[in-house]
């Protein structure tokens, strides 16, 4: 008798493992079945609205330069140093993928990642990443291939841009 009770037992654990592995899931608490491909794509979605909410905002003038200016060495000042003589003016970013490149105050930290809206170059917002110095306060410096397109495409503009990520690590 006891041996026939442990047979039981043994199938009903056997019978309850297995039934762990399905791609569905129950919740009791709204009586729903939630595929498990669906809560992943939610993750996804919600991990990338993280990385594209502001952290915060600022006000202040965007204008262009090139490699080119009096002042530039071709190398931007935030480390690594990035060459930018050869007209590279984007930046590929592990997280944010090519992002533009824009200087700033030591307000920002090298690696912020910015985001803004200027319609002379896109419908769509612009990101960018600090990685050179010399601008006042809040302004931001948009690298641009050559003086020409900094003059007629970008200009001095007032502009409001959010903060994605702070520095490097953040």
């Amino acid at each position: 008798m006891i041996r026939a009770c442990i047979i039981v037992i043994m199938l009903f654990v056997a019978k309850s493992s297995c039934n762990s592995f399905e791609l569905r899931t129950t919740s009791d608490a709204t009586n729903r079945t939630i595929n498990l491909s669906t809560m992943a794509m939610k993750l996804e979605e919600d991990i990338r609205n993280d990385l594209y909410s502001a952290k915060d905002t600022y006000t202040g003038d965007l204008t262009g330069y090139n490699a080119d200016c009096p002042l530039c060495g071709g190398t931007l000042s935030c480390k690594p140093s990035y060459y930018i003589k050869d007209g590279t003016d984007t930046y590929p970013d592990p997280v944010y993928g090519t992002v533009r490149i824009v200087a700033s105050s030591k307000n920002l930290p090298c690696g912020t990642i910015v985001r803004f809206g200027l319609s002379s170059l896109s419908q769509d917002p612009i990101i960018a990443i600090v990685l050179d110095r010399g601008v006042l306060g809040n302004d931001l410096d948009l690298l641009t291939p050559n003086e020409y397109f900094a003059r007629h495409y970008v200009g001095r503009k007032s502009i409001t841009y959010d903060i994605l990520r702070q520095g490097w690590s953040n």
